[in-house]
């Protein structure tokens, strides 16, 4: 018998200062059995930082042929296509092949070896590739609850997130922007 998901349910109310988007998210969340709750909060962080219609949680380690966040247009062609971890240079490859914008969110503490031994490769493809800082996606880990509600206001490279049990910060680094 297959392990089923921990599912999460989040109220965000958001601010993105960036873009001038705001917006009361509802957001039901499933984290796969072998996923942790630092990489689950890396993926909602990825979600917030993109929020806007249509962007939609895809089955993410469940199915090697989608990314873990996609934005798909109204005639279903991939517009938008997020990855959070440290995918090797094919998987992006392949994905900005099949959609018009590729982003990846590095976040654990591997990231640093994983962006220096591919960094010569990816800098020739057409993806956008972000560190999420670990410490502060430990920090946001840390106010995780089954159901919650939070408020998260991004502004530059960060984002604030205040919640019933405690508040933190989320920073992140560009290393390579298309």
């Amino acid at each position: 018998m297959a392990i089923k998901p921990t599912i999460y349910k989040m109220r965000i109310a958001l601010s993105d200062l960036e873009r001038n988007y705001y917006n009361t998210l509802k957001l039901t969340i499933a984290q796969h059995p072998s996923e942790t709750s630092e990489r689950m909060m890396a993926r909602v962080m990825a979600y917030v930082i993109h929020a806007q219609e249509r962007l939609t949680f895809t089955k993410g380690l469940s199915s090697v042929e989608e990314p873990d966040i996609w934005l798909r247009s109204l005639d279903d062609q991939i517009e938008l296509w997020i990855d959070v971890g440290e995918p090797d240079v094919e998987r992006v490859k392949k994905s900005t092949r099949l959609a018009q914008k590729v982003i990846v969110y590095s976040f654990n503490s591997k990231s640093d070896v994983w962006w220096a031994k591919h960094q010569a490769k990816l800098w020739r493809l057409k993806a956008s590739i972000y560190r999420l800082d670990w410490p502060s996606i430990c920090k946001f880990t840390e106010l995780l609850e089954r159901t919650m509600s939070m408020s998260i206001t991004i502004t530059g490279d960060s984002a604030f997130i205040a919640a019933e049990n405690g508040e933190c910060e989320v920073t992140w680094e560009p290393l390579q922007i298309v």
